[in-house]
């Protein structure tokens, strides 16, 4: 796709995860199936611990906001009156959790357990986070001209650590200098980059977020550039979202104007 300038009043480069850093393969065919196959025997394991019994709040809370949406599975409340009632609220957590995974919900509530099994995953090497390999080398470049570096994903900054903490380059962490989540807002709203700009303390203008899907329209609005990601396995754009957006399939080509 050639060279794409990073426009000069840059200070800060935002990536997104899926389809961007990482292949949305391993999103899809790793660490969702880990979740889904594994979540009852961790909640079994870790439901006396005020960790889980805070996720499970959290979940127990946003069923009862989705309790109007169809198919929404409600997580009763736990009385204490034995194994098989336990097993009943752990069913339907493992349910609710299922069936907000088959809508490929972003709720803070569900990845923050998310993030929780992920973590434990991670730890005893059951799950590495893989990288493409141009990301290392382009951000280590990018950082040396004086550009920051942040992540922003819907999945948790504990998740987003946890892939970059324990990937298939090592622990690589140090490569930046922040995490946001859908706590500051979700992707698809421009007030979260006009939030995350504040975080950062630079205007939105001095932001160029890398994104694999053209979602990136919130961004544009609260004028921050943007250049979409081709990856292999990402989805597909239209001619017109093709000739709109600025694209690139690998970090190498961008041209930081402050490296000539």
């Amino acid at each position: 796709m050639g060279v794409l300038p990073v426009p000069a009043e840059v200070r800060a480069i935002l990536l997104d995860i899926e389809g961007t850093t990482t292949p949305i393969a391993f999103v899809q065919e790793t660490l969702f199936p880990y979740i889904k196959d594994n979540v009852k025997e961790y909640l079994r394991a870790h439901w006396e611990e005020e960790e889980c019994q805070r996720d499970v709040g959290l979940l127990r809370k946003q069923a009862q906001e989705d309790s109007s949406l169809d198919g929404a599975v409600p997580i009763p409340l736990e009385s204490g009156s034995g194994e098989e009632e336990l097993e009943r609220v752990i069913q339907a957590v493992v349910d609710n959790v299922h069936w907000q995974m088959s809508l490929d919900r972003k709720t803070t509530a569900l990845k923050q357990l998310q993030g929780h099994m992920w973590r434990a995953a991670y730890a005893t090497g059951h799950v590495k986070g893989e990288i493409f390999e141009d990301v290392v080398p382009a951000i280590r470049k990018w950082r040396e001209a004086g550009i920051k570096v942040y992540i922003y994903s819907s999945g948790s900054v504990e998740a987003q650590k946890l892939l970059f903490g324990y990937s298939t380059e090592g622990d690589i962490l140090e490569l930046f200098d922040g995490h946001f989540d859908t706590k500051i807002g979700p992707k698809v709203e421009s007030e979260s980059y006009r939030r995350i700009a504040a975080s950062i303390g630079c205007a939105t203008n001095n932001i160029l977020f890398l994104t694999d899907v053209p979602r990136a329209s919130a961004a544009e609005e609260a004028d921050t550039h943007v250049a979409v990601v081709i990856r292999p396995g990402n989805a597909g754009l239209t001619d017109d979202e093709k000739s709109y957006y600025s694209l690139i399939s690998s970090f190498t080509e961008l041209f930081l104007p402050s490296s000539t």
